[in-house]
């Protein structure tokens, strides 16, 4: 009977039975999104920012340097994301459309889970509006929260004197859970250490460092302005075209010193205030006995520009706007503590997850490929090659990168073209799509984005 008993708890998730068990094995998932995280985190290099959580959780798992979102901007990458589907296929293209306004019959990932026996929970942004308004089929539970009165107080400016409305920090007065991501987190801790009859899938979506840059004040005290020191752009550089980057590009002209170094503040203030929440739930893995049974998904659910090309949000095609980090723990993981090079795009984590837990139903119609056998060995290369998209307006630019080249297509090539040497030029900052010494790489780039012309 105790041995009954023991097997029981574990299935429970109350970590009773991982005493016992003769052999361990993932049974919940914990997907952690992140809203506008790049790589400015301390386990990817940075060596100002302070993310001792995400750093910890690097070193229980693998560290993906090269995962890549198909589109930079939340709406149509969550979508994408979490029904496996590129952008193009799925039909969102911007952050109006909700995807319950075109998922038809199609399975979310969640959703999937849900048909699987597993108990859903989506906490805080999972996908760009309400999770209800999306995926109404695929959550047992959703919950959201704002910040409380002593929350929305606090020393504040805009950095663009009202110009965009979006550019905002604020140092706030209370506690951590007087915002938003410290009542996810609590929320995430609460159903983490409840008592469970069934496997969990737990959605939980942290919006910082997305902005307004509003996190309390000690994470901003963590951050003195001499130390946040902007990228130096080469003389003279501009972008190759007009729509390369938004609109906004004037306003972000007029950027001072002190409006650099103020952005870069907030954005890594925001970043550690995310971070403490994280630890929080590491925390209630651990004290419950789930650590050792539960797969833990970290990422960026796109990249950030914070100055680089000038720009200071996202919405482009360049490397610092497709590429976020992206961090896997748990026993599905071959090896711990180390880096993967290998490229892939986030249209695989569905299939991925379908994959390692043995999904039943899992639809044959989408377009990403499962990463399992790179969880194992994470030397093993995957993709040769990745992809996004953007749109600007009624046109459409695309991208495509392999490991030495990025090329880009704006109007199917009809409004310009744009290549980087992605070993030599990392940043992208010269455009070599002028250069007749290169017209056979971009043939080659070109017949990698069109391969059936």
């Amino acid at each position: 009977m105790k041995k009954t008993f023991l097997l029981a708890a574990t299935i429970a998730g109350t970590g009773i039975g991982q005493l016992t068990a003769a052999k361990k094995a993932d049974k919940n998932v914990l997907f952690i999104i992140v809203d506008d995280l790049n790589t400015t985190l301390g386990c990817y290099g940075h060596p100002v920012v302070k993310t001792p959580n995400i750093d910890r959780l690097a070193k229980m798992g693998v560290q993906f340097n090269n995962g890549y979102c198909n589109y930079a901007v939340s709406g149509p990458s969550r979508s994408s994301l979490l029904t496996g589907l590129k952008p193009e296929t799925i039909n969102i293209l911007d952050n109006k459309k909700t995807l319950a306004s075109v998922l038809g019959d199609k399975i979310t990932l969640p959703n999937l889970f849900k048909q699987n026996g597993y108990h859903t929970m989506g906490i805080g942004k999972v996908y760009h509006g309400k999770n209800e308004d999306n995926d109404p089929k695929g959550w047992d539970e959703i919950h959201a929260y704002g910040p409380t009165a002593i929350g929305k107080t606090g020393e504040s400016r805009n950095m663009t004197d009202g110009a965009l409305k979006w550019c905002e920090w604020m140092a706030a007065n209370g506690t951590d859970e007087d915002l938003q991501d410290g009542q996810n987190a609590r929320k995430a801790v609460e159903f983490i250490k409840s008592p469970k009859d069934k496997p969990f899938f737990l959605a939980l979506g942290f919006q910082k460092p997305h902005d307004p840059f509003i996190a309390p004040k000690k994470y901003f005290d963590m951050y003195p302005l001499e130390i946040c020191n902007p990228p130096v752009l080469p003389e003279g550089w501009t972008p190759p075209f007009k729509h390369t980057l938004p609109n906004e590009t004037a306003v972000f002209d007029k950027f001072t010193d002190q409006d650099k170094r103020e952005f870069l503040r907030s954005y890594y203030a925001c970043t550690s205030y995310m971070d403490a929440q994280v630890g929080k739930v590491l925390k209630a893995l651990e004290e419950s006995g789930q650590l050792d049974n539960t797969l833990i998904i970290l990422f960026g659910d796109h990249g950030y520009h914070l100055g680089e090309h000038n720009w200071w949000n996202k919405v482009t095609l360049f490397q610092k706007g497709t590429n976020a980090p992206f961090i896997v723990a748990g026993q599905s993981v071959g090896k711990k503590g180390v880096s993967s090079d290998a490229m892939f795009e986030y249209i695989d984590i569905y299939p991925t997850l379908a994959d390692i837990f043995k999904l039943k139903n899992t639809p044959t119609y989408i377009d990403g490929k499962s990463i399992k056998k790179v969880l194992k060995n994470p030397s093993k290369p995957f993709r040769s090659s990745v992809s996004a998209v953007v749109s600007r307006g009624n046109m459409l630019g695309r991208m495509v990168k392999n490991e030495n080249w990025r090329y880009i297509e704006w109007d199917n090539a009809k409004m310009g073209v744009e290549l980087y040497d992605q070993q030599n030029d990392p940043i992208e900052y010269n455009n070599l799509a002028q250069n007749p010494e290169y017209a056979k790489v971009i043939n080659e780039m070109k017949n990698l984005m069109h391969p059936t012309k």
